[in-house]
């Protein structure tokens, strides 16, 4: 009894997160609705509220947005609206934060988190999985001597946290897995292990 009741628990435990996690997802998103006028919300139309209309018009808004952005006249709206957030003192701070980091996540040709890495943290002798970011800036590199680099080490289960780490290029391991494998492996404690595509005795160093 004890073995079948732990094959349902591991059966049942993903599908309840997942159906949990999504239905968040979902009613967050369908809260865009209570922006419009009560007169156009879709239960005026068919008599009840349909889950994931929200969804469809965010994904919409979204999408449009991009669209009106990418030609010349969005670029001006955009500039126009990004120099009337830079005259407010608080929100220029919060929004060009934001901005910046998301403009690192989101480029196609950026670097940050686009390489899982083996590094020894929180003391020697100790690996733990980081993520490259880049290269040290601003005064920190002007103190740093020789070739350095940026990482991110995530905690776990939790990997939106974490810590900004600045290692020597040569202390810094190239792991021959993808981030969304490194995140995984994070995640599940160790549990989740990605597939091995080298031998353990030839690490991939850094590479320049």
């Amino acid at each position: 009894m004890k073995k079948y009741f732990i094959t349902g628990l591991l059966i049942w435990i993903p599908l309840t997160i997942t159906f949990m996690v999504l239905a968040w997802i979902v009613s967050s998103l369908d809260a865009i609705l209570l922006w419009l006028p009560e007169q156009y919300h879709p239960r005026k139309y068919i008599g009840f509220d349909l889950p994931g209309t929200g969804v469809a018009a965010s994904l919409l808004i979204v999408f449009f947005t991009g669209l009106i952005a990418a030609n010349v006249l969005g670029q001006k709206i955009v500039q126009l609206w990004e120099a009337l957030l830079a005259r407010i003192p608080v929100v220029k701070s919060i929004y060009y934060s934001v901005k910046q980091v998301s403009d690192t996540l989101f480029s196609s040709n950026g670097q940050a988190f686009r390489k899982a890495l083996l590094v020894q943290y929180p003391r020697h002798g100790t690996w733990t999985i980081a993520f490259l970011t880049g290269k040290p800036g601003g005064d920190a590199a002007n103190h740093l001597q020789g070739d350095y680099v940026s990482v991110y080490v995530p905690t776990t289960p939790n990997p939106t946290s974490g810590f900004f780490l600045m290692l020597p290029r040569i202390d810094v391991i190239e792991l021959d897995m993808s981030v969304d494998e490194a995140l995984k492996y994070i995640i599940s404690m160790g549990v989740v292990a990605p597939p091995s595509r080298k031998p353990p005795h030839l690490p991939a160093q850094l590479e320049k």
